[in-house]
This record gives C-alpha cells, structure tokens and sequence, in this order.
C-alpha cells in the first residue's frame, strides 16, 4: 500500500447513473425508455434468458483459506484480528466478508491498486473498536440500553485508535473511524456529509449493512438479498450514498462470485510478495506458536466424531456452556426449539433473557435467577419444568437438565444444558417426517421420484403457509453430465447420480425432502427455512461436491449448479418451481458450480384494507391501489419480468409508462377447493418516477430523490357471474405476489410505517 498522502480515486459513476442523470432533462424520453422497457417484458413470456452467458467458475477459496487470507491481507497486524476473534468470533467472521465484498466491488469500479489496498484493509479492521466493548454488551440477546448503544457507537473511534498504534496510513484510519457515519450526516452539525466521508467508508457503511442483514442475529433470521436490497434502496440518500448503493446492486448481479474468486486469489498469491509495502510501522515480533495438548488429536478425532453425529441427530436441544455461562455449542434440536440459530446463539451468555424464560406459572425468570448460573456457582445438576418462548413467538413448556462438568481437579469447567419439548402435539417437522415416510422412491437413487415431488410439494407449502413458517426449494444440476456420460460410460453416470443423491440425504434435515426431478436434476424442500438459509445451505453442499473425488470417473472430481427459493406471498407449487428454476438457469449460465437466489420471501401480511369491491362485477377492477418502492424503475421492471416468467402470465398490451398483463387464478396460490373454476384477471400496471426534495432535521443532505410508483388496477375478464368474495380473495393473492416481486409497498403501509417510527 502507499503512502498516507495517496489520494483515494472515486469510483466511475455507473452506466445506468449517467444514462439518468441526462435524461432527467426530458420527461418525454424518460417515459419512451419505461414504454421501451415494458415492451421488453414480452420476450419472457415464452421463456427466461436474464443473463449472459460467462466462462466457467473455479470453486471459490474464501473457507479454505480464511487464516492464510487474513495474514497475508494484514501482515503484523493479523494479531489484532486474532484478538477480535477471540473476542467475538462472529464479528470477525463477518469483518472478512465486508473486506471480500468491498474489495470485489472496488475491483468491478476499477479503481487502482493503492485505493483498494485502504478499502480491503480498513474493511478487515473496521469493527477492531470491538476489542474494547465489553462481553455483557456483545453477547446481549435483548435490545440494548441508550447508554450500551452509545458505547457501541463509539467503536469506531476506538478502533482507529488502536490500529493507529501500527498503522501510518492516514486514509486506513479515516476509513474506519466513519464507517459508521451517515451519508446526510445525521444530526450532528460537526459531521463529515456527502462525499466529504471518505469513499472507503461510504462503501465498507453499505457492505456492512449488507453483509449484517443477510445474516443470522440473535433477535431476527438472516434477509434475502432481495429483501437486503430493497433497505438499502429505502434508506439511500440519507444513511448511504445512493450512487454507490445502485452499484452495488450492480456487482451483486455481475457474476459477484467469480469477483471474490478473483480478489481472493489476488490476496494469496500477488499480496503474498509485498508485504514490504503495507502501511504498518512497527516491527513484526517473532512467533510463538501456542502449545497443544499432546495426543489430544490422535486420541479423540474417532470418538469426537461419534459424538458430534449423536448430538446433531438429537431432537432435544443440546447446549455447552463454559464457567462464564458463555454459549460453546448449540445443536440442531436447540435452533427447532428455540428458533434461534446457532451463529446467532454460540459465544452468547446463556441467560433466562435470551429464551424469553418463564416458570411453568409464567411468572417472567429474572437472568439473577438463571438455574444454568446455579448450576455453575454450586456444582450440582438441576432438572426443572420450565417456559421458553417459541419459534412462533408463543411460550411453550420444555424440561430443562443441566449437569455441571467438573475437571480432574475438582475445578467447574461449564456445564451441559438438554432442552426437552414438553408439548404433547407433534411439532412441524415431525409432521414433515411422516409425510416423508410415504413418498414413492426413485428406484435408481432411493430418493422420492417426480410424481412424489410434485404432490409433496403442494403439501409442504400447505403445512408451511397453515404454520407461517418459511419454506425454500432448492434445484440442482449436475454440471457436465453429457460429458460424464461420453467419456466414462452412462453406469458412471449412474453412480455419479446415485453419490450426489446421497450427498443430499446426508446433508439434508429431518423434515427436508430430497427427490430426483429428471435425468441428472435434483429438487430439496428444506422445512422450515428461509431464502438466506437455504442459500447457506445449498453453498455447503456445493462445496463439498466439489472437494468430493469419484472413483468411478477415475478419481476426478464433479460440480453442480444450484437455484435457491422461498415461498412468497401469492405463490403456488408451479410458481415456486419455475423462479427457482429461474435461479438455476442463472447459476449455469454465468458459469456454472455456484448458487443463485431468487425471491423476496414471505413477510408478514398487512391489515387488510377496504379497497376491493364485493357487488356485482362489469369489468371494473376488484382492486384499485398505489404501490411504492425505493428501486430504481429499471430494476422493478427487471423484477417484473420474473413475475411474467413464473406466472406465466400474457402480455396484452403495452403503452407508454403502463402495461396490461392478462393471469389465470390457477397460476397464482392453490385453488382453496376442488371444483374451483379458473378466473382470469387482467392487471394493469401503471409506472412512474416520482422525485422528491428531501433533507434531514438539520438541513443537510439536501437533494432530488427518486422513488418508482406503480398505480395497479386488478379486474377479472368476464363478466359472468362469480362468488363476489371469491373473486377478490384471488384478485387480493394477484396483488400480494405483484408486491413481492416488485419489492413494493401500498401507500397506507408507508404511512403505518412512518407512524411507528415517530413512536
């Protein structure tokens, strides 16, 4: 890296950017480029092709050699993430995705070396500060005090400071101390604002955000990107820069996975020999490796495996603590109890706050009175009935037994937690694994066939949506499998088949269902998961495949591409398929051997509003609304498009800024009935610009923001005569599957919002 006096280069302002800028000038052309857009839509209602074609992808490196990536990015100064991974480890897990994700993007902008040498260092360091905040704050599962979030706030100011202690790049320490800064400035009048924040900050601010949406956190599941996305497009122009927030959502589409592939080789293999040009002044010590027990490996690798394999399989929830009551393991049967993750869970203190703990009386148990604390200060086990707040946000009876472990010198050294549900109905994924027992098997993998699939599936997002839990479907396809078949014969294929198919059975849940969709294609319904999840999911199975060697193909190795979804509001069985499908497609041709999410999810429903009409229809609309979203237009055209593709829906017309869609009912949820007749409906979508002067309480940060507005109008075709209720239940399920893949809101939803936030 250079100097203190390198000037960072601003990113080229995007494409689209400047295509918008210069036709803010005239409102006709903008309305003939929607018009042109809209048209486009037509080209996908008789197949999906969303994305070029590119050259194959390597595996990706990133988990393999996360270490070597640290030392090599940081040098010396790898000690100081080790420290913060010691402190928090999921802190630091995630300070290496916002380095990978910032250097990507500053590789897509084309920015010069020394630029993208402050941005992938200040990026690995940003949360340092962290070091300083105390264990209580970190690990806390409720929300914190105002005096905690001051605290936490002033992290970044702390962590400059500590890394200014080896560092002598003064853009590095500008960089991290405003990585937490708003881009309107906020409410403080001293505050840097604009592009008066260094562009490393503004960047690493969004990456940040990002990367903590998409992830687990103790008070909330992880987002999809979708949904990720759309908050940042909400929130540009005041917490982010917007013309950096419409290009990130660039490079999150441009091939995003073959960027990391390409920064992370350029950190193991160009940074490896210059570290004589990293900014750190002070003199590397020599090392002192950390001595292992001996023997310890050797010994207990066989037994530790048994093990782990009994308390993954065990329905009870099993948990490690150590003397500081601080999380160490958290199994499976823990997360479907609890409903909280085990990224979310382990380096916690297991506390009575933290579960929503209650006696079986429902008197609230305060964390002075945790039993897991007893345990630890007398030594002696307890067994206790106790109430624990669910997975559906309702309290349910659970045994808690707790064992202190006690070392060969008498020393506590934590304790073993069992978490038994008590309820005496079976829970979803029991009912999951009944249904599972029926399903037909494909005679070649033993896995359930299509038939089987395709009658599961409706019952599964029927379980799902009775519940309000996620769901997600998962398809897979072998890469190359023509070839596999040319050159070693189709009984290679076979068994190539028969390896990925127990590959997914061996990775997959009870509850999950795993099928053969056809020839070399794969379909897992992961219960009770959301998009973000079965993502994370479906990486590890790629990645495995990957590592895997076959003996039948001569030892070599096999790749698959994979489409990730959920179920989303107004979706049915054919819907779900065909986006996820959609994702497959994207997956193979920007490369193959990775995984493409596709899908907003399932949010919850809004309080219904008197907007259809329930008399006798003439061909007037059911539903009338207006729809808002923070994307750009392009983009909600672009998600549009999908909803055509899945629906298949028909193009009527186009004209101007609207289009008119024509959609059998049938293609969107399940018929509520048998015998329902099909209705078809016409949607008329009406899209707009709206640009809006806007600014913060202090004045600053003043500007023209865009938002898109959709004017909808759903109407059934015919005018025959139908159950009035009838008609808008299904006309209502169109609206709410337009409102999820446009990412939209309607306008009394904002303002319920905006009412909250005021409160």
């Amino acid at each position: 890296m250079s100097e203190s006096n390198t000037e960072i280069q601003e990113p080229p302002v995007p494409e689209v950017s400047q295509a918008k800028s210069s036709r803010l000038t005239s409102t006709e052309s903008r309305v003939a480029e929607i018009s042109s857009l809209l048209r486009a839509l037509e080209d996908v209602a008789g197949g999906s092709g969303l994305v070029k074609h590119n050259e194959d992808v390597k595996p990706h490196p990133t988990a393999r050699h996360e270490n070597k990536l640290v030392q090599v990015r940081l040098g010396m100064a790898s000690g100081l993430f080790t420290a913060l991974r010691q402190k928090h480890p999921q802190t630091a897990e995630h300070s290496l995705r916002v380095s990978l994700g910032c250097s990507s993007w500053a590789l897509y902008a084309g920015l010069d070396e020394a630029t993208r040498d402050i941005i992938e260092v200040a990026a690995l360091l940003h949360d340092i500060g962290k070091i300083g905040v105390p264990d209580s704050i970190l690990t806390k599962s409720s929300r914190l005090t105002p005096e905690e979030e001051s605290l936490v706030r002033k992290q970044c100011r702390q962590g400059s400071s500590i890394v200014a202690e080896c560092c002598g790049s003064t853009e590095v320490l500008q960089a991290i101390m405003h990585s937490t800064s708003r881009f309107d400035g906020g409410d403080d009048e001293q505050a840097l604002r604009g592009e008066g924040i260094p562009l490393a900050a503004r960047m690493i601010a969004i990456v940040d955000a990002f990367d903590s949406m998409t992830t687990d956190q103790v008070y909330r599941d992880a987002w999809s990107r979708d949904r990720a996305l759309q908050e940042l497009f909400e929130h540009s122009g005041t917490q982010f820069d917007s013309v950096l927030v419409k290009q990130f959502q660039e490079v999150l589409s441009e091939h995003h996975d073959v960027l990391t592939e390409r920064v992370a080789t350029r950190w193991l293999n160009e940074l490896n020999n210059t570290q004589d040009e990293l900014p750190w002044d002070a003199v590397q010590n020599a090392e002192s490796p950390v001595p292992t027990k001996q023997g310890s490996a050797s010994e207990n690798s066989g037994r530790s495996l048994f093990e782990q394999k009994l308390i993954e399989a065990m329905r009870d929830g099993v948990v490690f603590v150590d003397v500081q009551a601080k999380i160490t393991l958290w199994n499976k049967g823990a997360e479907q109890i609890t409903g909280i993750s085990r990224g979310a869970a382990t380096g916690r203190t297991f506390a009575p706050s933290l579960l929503e703990m209650c006696s079986h009386g429902k008197r609230r148990i305060h964390d002075g009175s945790c039993p897991v604390a007893r345990v630890l200060r007398t030594s002696s086990q307890i067994r206790q009935r106790l109430m624990i707040l669910g997975r559906q946000g309702k309290l349910v009876p659970i045994d808690l037994h707790a064992i202190p472990v006690i070392g060969r010198d008498g020393a506590i050294l934590g304790a073993t937690i069992l978490l038994h549900d008590a309820q005496s109905e079976a829970t979803l994924e029991e009912k999951c694994e009944a249904l599972h027992a029926e399903v037909t098997r494909d005679p070649l993998t033993k896995v359930a066939n299509r038939a089987e699939f395709d009658r599961m599936q409706a019952l599964f997002i029927e379980a799902h949506e009775q519940a309000h839990h996620p769901c997600s479907l998962i398809m897979i396809d072998i890469d190359h499998f023509k070839s596999i078949n040319d050159t070693h014969g189709h009984q290679a294929g076979d068994e190539a088949i028969i390896t990925v198919a127990g590959l997914l059975s061996s990775m997959c849940r009870t509850g999950d269902l795993v099928a053969r969709y056809g020839g070399e294609e794969f379909a897992v319904l992961c219960a009770d998961c959301n998009n973000a999840h079965a993502a994370r999911r479906a990486e590890e199975i790629r990645r495995k495949l990957a590592e895997t060697s076959h003996s039948q193909l001569g030892d070599k190795k096999i790749t698959a591409s994979f489409g990730v979804t959920e179920l989303q509001a107004g979706d049915n069985s054919e819907t779900m398929l065909r986006r996820a499908d959609r994702a497959l497609l994207m997956a193979k041709e920007q490369g193959r051997n990775q995984v493409v999410q596709l899908g907003n999810g399932m949010e919850k429903q809004p309080t219904k509003k008197k907007w259809w009409w329930l008399g006798r229809f003439s061909g007037k609309p059911v539903i009338e609304t207006s729809l808002s979203t923070a994307v750009p237009i392009d983009i909600a055209i672009a998600k549009l498009r999908g909803f055509v593709s899945d629906h298949q829906a028909k193009i009527v017309s186009t004209k101007e800024n609207t289009v008119e869609l024509e959609i059998a009912s049938s293609k969107v949820s399940c018929d509520r009935r048998r015998g329902d007749r099909n209705i078809d409906y016409r949607i008329e979508l009406e899209f707009s610009e709206q640009r809006v002067m806007r600014t913060n309480n202090l004045g600053f940060a003043a500007g023209e923001y865009t938002s898109t507005n959709i004017e909808v109008a759903v109407r059934p075709r015919s005018t025959s005569n139908r159950r009035s209720g009838d008609v808008a239940d299904r006309a209502q399920m169109i609206l709410q599957s337009v409102k999820a893949y446009l990412m939209a809101k309607e306008e009394h939803e904002l303002i319920e919002e905006s009412q909250l936030l005021v409160l």
